[in-house]
């Protein structure tokens, strides 16, 4: 049902005039999808303070919920359409009272930890694009179809909705940004292994993916005994003190409280601000994390103004990032990074300067070198670093990902590709696939550039596919050969 329902949805859409892309889709499903679960959250709310005796003040006023503006309904259960407003009276309400009235929850909320908060947040960061108060009309009646009540009901709308920001790299605008594949994260979580009582970070959040699979990795209780189930104050801590983001555009922004609300956290704590306009200088103790989980957008260029922030002075984006992860990390904090494969292998000043800083640093302890297609659209070849911070590399476990098919849209990276990679880096075994490299022969060998694109010694080179040019050269070769020997035969005869 919902997925038909956000089909029906994209329909109706793409005749707006307001709304011209994927991109447009996903914004203006979101703000309105978060009204109706707001709905359905503070119905729960009221029922479990009813049931334990309690009284409960709605957050949102009478006038401004989901049953009186959006749909309000008869006896029969069905859209009173005396009441329902609809056209030029639909677009004027909520373009002129609605999104007003949420924006003031930014300033009354009692802290930004809370759901009124980010309620104001998102109003503050949207408008309603859809310029039509019939097709918006439309739209609402489809959402409202959907509900939220049940954990199973919530599971498959955060699957249906992660589809959405998938497609969206479809779409033009960078879309595709927002999205890193989830058995990728899937694996980068579960390879640093966070437990409940980290603190959990991502300077560059997207769509939140990293922490919605860190949410769902620790509410499955692997730090407390697999299934063990999670007490109050876990859950408390999860919901308050565990996840934390930075995100730079306002559309991921906006997808990346929208993705954790619906994985279930209440009141994410994410930041939207340039998380490289943040000198590494004024970073404290206070400011930093135990886990870093992160897909910086690479390929970028930062202006000289972001660039004096950082030791390292670079254009690149992804460098800035990875600088700013070691800085705001912990001691013995540890850290899952993607990153562009030229990071291993750069050989500019400040590419130099950055491996050895990581290296002497921090633990890098394994790179996992991952196929072209991995990222579906981007045609770029991408590593996963991992590292601890606090003590210096001595050695490197490096695996690369060969798979026996092309990855791309119709056969996207699963978790079983990167089965073999999960089992052999508990232990740093090597395989035809896997090798390590001590840092001091890796110094010698690279003449201290600290380059770290080795290749697997343990792989069988295969013969070299000879060039066309040489093979027709071959044939000739061999025809004059054959020419000679019968012109031989023919003189003897």
């Amino acid at each position: 049902m919902f997925e038909q329902t956000f089909k029906n949805i994209d329909d109706i859409l793409h005749k707006d005039a307001g709304c011209g892309s994927e991109l447009d889709y996903v914004e203006q499903t979101s703000w309105i999808l978060f009204l109706k679960y707001l709905d359905d959250f503070e119905k729960d709310k009221g029922t479990a303070a009813e049931l334990s005796g309690k009284s409960y003040t709605p957050i949102i006023d009478k006038d401004y919920q989901w049953t009186v503006w959006a749909m309000p309904k008869g006896k029969d259960g069905k859209l009173d359409h005396h009441k329902a407003l609809t056209g030029d009276d639909l677009s004027d309400f909520v373009n002129n009272k609605l999104f007003p009235y949420l924006k003031k929850f930014k300033l009354s909320a009692e802290s930004a930890d809370t759901i009124e908060y980010k309620i104001g947040e998102i109003f503050s960061e949207l408008k309603n694009r859809i310029q039509s108060g019939y097709n918006l009309r439309e739209v609402i009646n489809r959402i409202d179809e959907l509900r939220f009540r049940t954990h199973a009901e919530k599971h498959e709308m955060s699957h249906l909705y992660e589809d959405k920001i998938k497609n969206m790299g479809n779409a033009g605008r960078n879309g595709g940004e927002y999205y890193t594949p989830r058995p990728l994260i899937t694996t980068i979580v579960r390879v640093v292994a966070p437990k409940i009582g980290d603190k959990i970070y991502d300077g560059a959040v997207g769509s939140a993916g990293f922490l919605c699979e860190a949410f769902d990795y620790l509410k499955s209780g692997p730090s407390t005994g697999s299934g063990a189930g999670l007490s109050s104050k876990d859950w408390e801590t999860l919901q308050k003190k565990t996840f934390y983001g930075k995100e730079k555009k306002s559309l991921a922004y906006i997808i990346g409280i929208m993705n954790m609300i619906l994985h279930g956290v209440e009141a994410p704590n994410i930041i939207h601000t340039n998380t490289l306009a943040e000198n590494l200088a004024d970073i404290q103790e206070k400011d930093r994390y135990d886990v870093v989980l992160a897909n910086p957008p690479f390929g970028g260029k930062e202006r000289a103004e972001v660039q004096q922030n950082f030791p390292i002075k670079t254009g690149e984006t992804a460098s800035l990032f990875l600088q700013h992860f070691i800085k705001i990390l912990k001691a013995g904090g540890r850290a899952g990074v993607v990153i562009k494969n030229t990071f291993l292998s750069n050989t500019d000043n400040a590419s130099v300067a950055l491996r050895k800083h990581l290296l002497e640093s921090c633990n890098l302890h394994t790179v996992l070198d991952l196929p072209g297609g991995t990222f579906t659209g981007a045609g770029v070849k991408t590593v996963v670093l991992f590292f601890e911070k606090g003590k210096a590399t001595q050695k490197v476990w490096f695996y690369s990902l060969n798979l026996d098919r092309n990855l791309g849209k119709t056969n996207p990276l699963n978790e079983n590709d990167l089965a073999n990679f999960v089992q052999l880096q508990k232990t740093f075994a090597e395989s035809e696939n896997s090798w390590t490299l001590p840092v001091a022969e890796l110094v010698e060998a690279t003449n201290g550039t600290y380059d770290l694109s080795v290749k697997n010694p343990n792989k069988k080179e295969e013969a070299a596919l000879r060039q066309p040019q040489a093979i027709l050269e071959e044939m000739r070769a061999l025809d004059k050969e054959s020419e000679e020997i019968l012109n031989s035969i023919l003189e003897l005869l």
